[in-house]
């Protein structure tokens, strides 16, 4: 369960690390510049706006669960950080 940037950030570093993508690549393949996945990794872009996001989800007590596109779980990068969806 995601309840900060930071964490947002962090799953998104190991899935990037999962996928053996660099920041770069990961970039270039989402139109974005690298120090743009640098500051969302460390949970700092886009810090403002996401962090109301989940400041909203809190008071709502929610949270975020990222789930694979395909529900493979041989094929699922937050498997082990997150454990498998059911």
């Amino acid at each position: 369960m995601l309840t900060t940037v930071r964490d947002l950030g962090a799953a998104v570093r190991h899935a990037r690390d999962a996928a053996g993508l660099s920041q770069q690549e990961l970039a270039d393949r989402a139109g974005v510049h690298r120090q743009w996945v640098t500051r969302l990794e460390t949970g700092a872009s886009p810090a403002a706006e996401m962090r109301r996001v989940f400041d909203v989800l809190a008071v709502l007590g929610l949270g975020v669960e990222l789930v694979p596109l395909q529900a493979d779980d041989h094929d699922d990068p937050f498997a082990d950080m997150f454990g498998s969806p059911s």
